[in-house]
């Protein structure tokens, strides 16, 4: 699905939409076709971890003209395809020219449309509303204006209606008429045995294979034939941008790499070639340390004050906490029960006293959650505008985490100079070479650690308002360090929460190494932690969809003051991460 590119003041807003999107027709994918491991990540669809390209025209959507009836067509489609499609014998048959592998693509994908159960007349309906939707559009484009429109546009109706689709209003009729009966005598054998095979992949593949041929000897013979023509090269070119020609097919098909749609690779290498020139200078401190004394106080008032006049409530986010995390623990016996384990220390009871039964004992139960959550909060500079919202959350957030009985730390993270601090001097001095990796000082902040209880890590949570401390962001060396903190905590359940606006960004580091070295290492490290049974990762991003980086994660719009049905959000990102 398309990311939104609006740039209004709704642009947070519409983003949380898109992804909400995205959520519904991941669950409806996932429950139709049985394969749990599907999800959308950076608005592209992940099937068991790796991107699952679409590479049918009608299956692209606008996110600004599609609705969500089409929405519901192509989550139905998909999960058809996963559920009747084999991905290596797809493969065997897949042809190379490009135009050959779009119809064979294409056919592929109306076959398994075909294959939708007679029980499920919902989803014959979406399927019927998507592709008519699409052919409605292309139509509009006025492309079929063009004899290659024409001809691709007719092939896709014709294959629509000869596998199920249909029917096809008048006009449209009409229009492909006698292109139809051109494309007749050109695939007509193996055109006629597509829907009595079409139960048969590979019986399939091969008629569609002649079929996909046959048009891409067609198609270079009309591009022959315009050589030459500038005008008749352009409406070529607008066809094949229309139509889906100019995919990239670059891949092994199915499971083509995320590279495709200009989406970054996820290099499983990418967190052992991290480099970091010198670690020399880098600093690891106590938050309220950089904060003057005072400075501090008055920054735990502001806080308090805003937190009241929010009327955020506490007592109503620990009911929630706990049912989420707390589980129950036995915490000694209750003793003179009228039923449970015999109390043999009032055995006697049963001798003097005949009439009284209470000689047992029962296991005393209490709910309290052993788990341990650490929340990472991004110190760069873009963050700043944000502060006061953020360190509002996070402290209403540990406090009804410890009341759970869950052990929470707060950490951040920055960079000791803009653009580059003693490392980069250091490069400098030694000749400048090539690819040195991390050229700025790492800067830790540790806002509250794990056995520091809230009362007496409030005002340290303040310095969180302490605008200086905001510069750039090394936000995989981060997520490391946070890794580590929390595997030493030795409790049943590890969440770690991470908050950020954005992509990892180190000037200097940026200038003198590949662009992507800081995003690579992000999406290496996420990665790595995701896929650790033994903590939960996931991400609030602050006005910014991060689903690039973290699997789990929710978009969060504070251009308002935030309310109690922020914390919902939080809780079901929460229970998302801890379902897996």
């Amino acid at each position: 699905m398309a990311a939104p590119t609006d740039n209004t003041p709704n642009a947070a807003a519409e983003a949380r939409r898109q992804q909400r999107l995205e959520e519904l027709c991941a669950a409806l994918i996932r429950a139709q076709s049985a394969q749990a491991e599907v999800r959308y990540r950076g608005h592209r669809l992940e099937w068991r971890g790796k991107a699952y390209p679409l590479r049918a025209p009608h299956l692209q959507l606008d996110a600004q003209q599609d609705d969500w009836g089409s929405c519901r067509g192509v989550a139905d489609a998909i999960a058809l395809r996963l559920r009747h499609h084999d991905p290596e014998l797809h493969r065997h048959w897949l042809p190379t020219p490009p135009v050959a592998r779009l119809v064979f693509e294409l056919l592929e994908q109306l076959r398994v449309e075909s294959l939708v159960p007679a029980h499920h007349p919902g989803s014959r309906r979406n399927l019927h509303y998507r592709f008519s939707a699409w052919s409605n559009r292309f139509l509009a484009s006025g492309q079929t204006e063009s004899h290659l429109g024409l001809l691709l546009f007719t092939l896709s109706m014709m294959s629509w209606v000869q596998l199920g689709g249909g029917p096809i209003d008048e006009g449209t009729e009409h229009l492909i008429e006698s292109t139809r009966m051109f494309l007749l005598r050109e695939i007509g054998q193996p055109f006629g045995r597509i829907r009595r095979c079409r139960e048969d992949q590979a019986a399939f593949a091969e008629q569609a294979l002649a079929i996909a041929l046959s048009v891409n000897e067609l198609v270079a013979d009309l591009q022959q034939q315009l050589a030459g023509n500038e005008q008749d090269q352009d409406a070529l070119e607008e066809v094949g941008n229309g139509f889906g020609l100019l995919l990239d097919f670059d891949g092994d098909g199915d499971q083509a790499g995320s590279q495709a749609g200009g989406a970054s690779p996820r290099n499983s290498d990418g967190e052992a070639a991290y480099r970091i020139f010198t670690g020399r200078y880098d600093k690891e401190w106590q938050a309220a340390r950089k904060v003057r004394p005072e400075l501090l106080e008055r920054l735990r008032r502001q806080l308090d004050q805003r937190i009241r006049e929010q009327g955020l409530n506490l007592n109503g986010l620990t009911k929630k906490l706990r049912r989420l995390l707390a589980r129950p623990h036995q915490d000694g016996w209750r003793f003179g029960e009228e039923e449970g384990r015999l109390d043999g220390r009032r055995l006697s009871t049963l001798v003097t006293s005949h009439a009284d039964r209470r000689v047992f004992k029962q296991p005393r139960e209490e709910w309290r959650a052993n788990a341990a959550v650490t929340i990472l909060v991004d110190n760069s500079g873009s963050m700043r505008p944000h502060m006061e919202h953020i360190a509002m959350l996070i402290d209403l957030l540990v406090q009804g985490l410890e009341r759970t009985g869950a052990r929470t730390e707060v950490l951040g993270f920055t960079t000791g100079h803009w653009n580059g601090g003693q490392p980069l001097k250091d490069w400098q001095r030694r000749g400048w070479p090539a690819n040195p990796g991390r050229l700025n000082e790492r800067c830790h902040l540790v806002y509250k650690n794990s056995d520091t209880p809230w009362r007496r890590a409030r005002r340290s949570l303040a310095a969180l308002l302490k605008s200086d401390l905001f510069r750039e962001g090394l936000d995989g060396e981060a997520l490391l360090w946070a890794e580590q903190r929390l595997l030493a905590e030795h409790v049943n359940e590890r969440i770690l929460l991470v908050i950020s606006d954005g992509c990892p960004m180190d000037t200097a580091t940026r200038q003198s190494n590949a662009d992507d070295i800081l995003d690579a290492h992000l999406m290496a490290v996420a990665d790595r932690i995701d896929r650790d049974p033994r903590i939960r990762l996931c991400a609030l991003g602050v006005g910014l969809d991060l689903s690039r980086y973290y699997r789990h994660n929710q978009l969060l719009d504070l251009e308002h003051s935030p309310d109690n049905r922020i914390f919902d959000e939080i809780l079901a990102l929460i229970t998302r991460a801890m379902r897996g």
